[in-house]
């Protein structure tokens, strides 16, 4: 398919997943608890995908290559050094929020 609205459906059923380096899309499979191969587009300007995926690469959650070295990490690629996404805390961004305003 060209587009859909949500991959959710898809992520639940797969046993990899492989994406550009987009926060939404990086959190999206992280939170479903998927392996992450994390292809970084060298090509765009001011790239803020690229410090994502090198953060989320050094934390060892994803394994991060670019289009010519995907074949090459496929090969190579150990999924158990992988470690699981810690799940979000709202709670604590809302207290924290609230110290900011003045809630508290």
């Amino acid at each position: 398919f060209r587009f859909k609205d949500s991959l959710a459906e898809e992520l639940g059923r797969a046993d990899l997943v492989i994406s550009h380096a987009g926060a939404g899309s990086c959190l999206e499979a992280l939170e479903k608890g998927k392996p992450l191969i994390v292809v970084i587009n060298e090509k765009l300007m001011d790239n803020h995908q690229l410090e994502l995926a090198k953060q989320l690469h050094r934390d060892e959650h994803v394994l991060c290559c670019n289009c010519s070295t995907l074949v090459e990490t496929l090969e190579s690629m150990d999924l158990s050094t992988l470690k699981p996404f810690p799940p979000g805390q709202p709670e604590k961004f809302a207290l924290f929020l609230d110290k900011v305003v003045g809630f508290q």
